[in-house]
């Protein structure tokens, strides 16, 4: 992935220098932090490479400078990899940056997550987003689906999962090290059940599902 990391970091440092997707501008430290990172989940946990060897969709929630995002579709480009970003202006240029990677198994969103639809059977992952708590109970989803977060080793003395428990069970606690870092971790969970009920007029109209945009 070192020549994939070189191209990355010199879009990220130059033609799009401006639009601060990433601080990390040494290439050791962004080899490393970024596309080490996103990567490297699939040596560690054979929960995680299974799941998402199983399914033919990722979605990556709060892509950032796009992280896990673009990393995971190189690895995989038989694969689909939907992203969905709050920010417009990052959508659009991490799109133009998966583009000019030669990454055409990408598709960059401007939507929430809570407005999305999973109506197809995927791997949700979050990289540096908020709290399993904040983000899980966004999720709309119509069947068996997998959420994975990359989190630091401090994982289990800031967030609190008991609470998610009556709807989420826990697949995988994965510890490992990563060069320059303190340690991550990779939490894994499956849904206990799926959703019944259908949702007002008003809530559907503002919903899209997922395989509408693949």
């Amino acid at each position: 992935m070192k020549e994939f990391a070189k191209r990355y970091l010199d879009l990220l440092t130059g033609e799009y220098a401006g639009i601060n997707l990433t601080r990390i501008t040494t290439f050791e430290d962004f080899y490393q932090k970024q596309i080490v990172d996103s990567v490297l989940p699939l040596e560690v946990s054979k929960v995680f490479k299974k799941e998402l060897e199983s399914v033919n969709v990722m979605v990556d929630v709060g892509f950032g400078g796009g992280f896990p995002l673009l990393p995971m579709a190189a690895k995989y480009p038989n694969k689909t990899f939907i992203g969905f970003e709050a920010r417009a202006k990052k959508a659009k240029v991490v799109q133009e940056i998966a583009l000019k990677l030669g990454l055409q198994n990408v598709k960059c969103y401007h939507h929430r997550i809570e407005n999305v639809v999973i109506d197809l059977p995927a791997v949700i992952t979050f990289k540096a987003v908020g709290t399993l708590e904040d983000f899980v109970p966004k999720l709309n989803y119509k069947n068996d689906i997998n959420v994975f977060f990359y989190k630091g080793p401090s994982f289990y003395e800031l967030e609190e999962v008991e609470r998610l428990e009556h709807r989420w069970k826990i697949v995988e606690e994965c510890f490992y090290d990563l060069e320059g870092t303190d340690g991550r971790m990779l939490i894994g969970l499956k849904n206990r059940k799926v959703p019944r009920g259908t949702k007002s007029k008003k809530e559907a109209k503002n919903l899209v599902n997922l395989s509408e945009l693949i």
